[in-house]
């Protein structure tokens, strides 16, 4: 596969940056609160009205506001998946036996080498990926970026990761509370425009870039990625109709109000609209993804 160089764009996004929690509208809040809270172990947090919010130690991962008559759209730009990267293997151990024992249906599951990875759906089809990432000397990056040619192309041995749960027997309580999400992975209609939006204007590092494989991978601070970026509906894909099922937004948290007003800043110079809401500044990306620019 032929990738491009590896980018630093010359405003880069504080290193310390990560993503905060996301927000789906759903058609049935009941059932997509028990899938999190009482398949997967996620904390309820708080419930407003059609607003449910749910995580882990304390922290927001999962916001969910019901819409009647929701309904999924297809080869639409938004969501492909969210990853919830876990502490530790035995903490993904719990989970893989978890989803087994409820008989979920999985997707697939990855050795990337930079981190484990099983998928499923959550009860109204959003990507889940549950992560566990290996110590970052052992990632398969070379001065920054990631190469398909270098990672492994296998699933996880399941076996011997259940042996973490041998090793320590101790009972599972709910999703550990250093959960936290790793990444999104979502669909664009176009990658130059969201390389331009993502590394030139936001200021995320690009690690991959794969034209063959039509996808891009940015990050902040070294990570393998934070935003995976791919035009797998297809180049021109529509942003979903209003009130469709699936991603209203996801929040990118710079460390305080500083970081987000050097990005605002920028922001205002190109042109993007931002709008200033109780939770962070709103704003979309090319492929209209509705992002939170939050502080801490």
């Amino acid at each position: 596969m032929t990738e491009t160089s590896p980018a630093v764009t010359p405003a880069r996004i504080h290193p310390a940056t990560g993503i905060g929690f996301v927000h789906y509208t759903v058609a049935d809040l009941q059932r997509q609160t028990e899938f999190y809270a009482d398949l997967l172990g996620f904390e309820r947090l708080w419930q407003d009205g059609a607003t449910a919010a749910l995580g882990a130690g304390g922290r927001e991962l999962v916001r969910l506001t019901e819409v009647k008559g929701a309904q999924p759209a297809s080869r639409a730009t938004g969501l492909y998946h969210t990853a919830f990267l876990l502490p530790t293997r035995w903490e993904l151990a719990q989970l893989v036996r978890r989803v087994a024992e409820t008989r979920v249906p999985i997707q697939g599951h990855s050795n990337h080498g930079t981190h484990l990875a099983l998928y499923l759906p959550d009860a109204e089809g959003n990507g889940i990926e549950l992560a566990w990432d290996f110590p970052k000397e052992q990632w398969p990056m070379r001065d920054g970026k990631m190469s398909f040619e270098d990672m492994p192309r296998s699933g996880i041995d399941i076996d011997d990761l259940m042996t973490e749960l041998e090793r320590d027997p101790r009972p599972w309580s709910g999703l550990a509370a250093g959960s936290i999400i790793g990444h999104m992975h979502l669909h664009v209609a176009d990658i130059p425009a969201a390389e331009q939006f993502y590394h030139h204007l936001l200021g995320f590092d690009i690690v991959m870039n794969s034209p063959q494989f039509r996808a891009l991978f940015v990050s902040a601070g070294g990570y393998h990625h934070h935003i995976g970026l791919n035009t797998w509906q297809g180049v021109g894909a529509p942003p979903p109709p209003p009130n469709a099922t699936g991603l209203r937004t996801f929040s990118i948290a710079l460390p305080d109000a500083d970081e987000v007003a050097r990005v605002q800043t920028r922001l205002t110079a190109a042109g993007i609209p931002t709008e200033a809401t109780p939770d962070g500044l709103l704003l979309h990306d090319p492929s209209r993804n509705g992002i939170m620019l939050t502080a801490g």
